[in-house]
């Protein structure tokens, strides 16, 4: 195994993460900086608080795409190794991306995208857990740490015959660490019922206040 290909694939994998997909989208639809508002976080869900649907659909795909794109250009240049260190290294590079001073997401979205890579049939039961838990309780980031905790045990289930488990193993429980890693603040404020929910009635109205406004600046040209 040429240890030049592991290190571009980390490499490949950490540029591609820090592509400030939110950022852009921010920047393109609604002419701010995420990074000054509501949360503060890079990431899908503070551009669905502030911006509303369709601009966090294309955020979530985006980040998904970096993901995709990471662990498979790692599986290229250095096999499984090569694809679980590029997936890796993104996540790590949208968490805490250098030409953004380390500032970014927390990761889940370029997750899923790795994972579809890696081990497909994850991917799926990740999306699923996240999606009930925050329609019950309107908390995403209890739906994304519920299914970080998670990620370990559906590896173990579903890692394919001949799979080296250690390696991928390893992988799946760094991935979980550094998701709650990110997630302290979410955690601090869970504990203490602190947590803020989504307000789909608020987002709606948001998504629709920008549609209009996007209506009348065409109906101007």
């Amino acid at each position: 195994m040429n240890i030049l290909f592991l290190i571009l694939s980390a490499l490949i994998g950490y540029l591609l993460g820090g592509i400030p997909v939110g950022v852009l989208i921010a920047r393109f639809y609604g002419n701010l900086d995420i990074r000054k508002t509501g949360s503060g976080n890079a990431g899908t869900t503070n551009v669905l608080r502030t911006l509303g649907w369709i601009p966090s659909v294309i955020t979530l795909v985006g980040d998904c795409l970096k993901g995709v794109l990471a662990a498979w250009i790692g599986k290229l240049l250095g096999g499984d190794a090569g694809m679980l260190l590029g997936g890796f290294f993104a996540v790590l590079g949208h968490d805490f991306p250098a030409f953004m001073g380390f500032k970014g997401g927390k990761g889940i979205a370029t997750s899923l995208g790795v994972t579809f890579v890696i081990c497909t049939p994850v991917a799926p039961w990740l999306a699923v857990i996240v999606l009930a838990i925050v329609a019950v309780t309107r908390m995403m980031s209890l739906g994304s740490l519920v299914a970080s905790l998670s990620y370990p045990v559906l590896f173990w289930i579903y890692l394919p015959e001949g799979a080296n488990r250690l390696m991928f193993m390893s992988f799946a429980v760094a991935a979980m660490l550094l998701s709650i890693f990110c997630h302290r603040s979410n955690i601090a404020r869970l504990v203490h019922r602190r947590e803020n929910k989504l307000n789909f009635g608020r987002i709606t109205h948001i998504s629709k206040e920008y549609m209009r406004k996007h209506r009348e600046k065409r109906a101007k040209k």
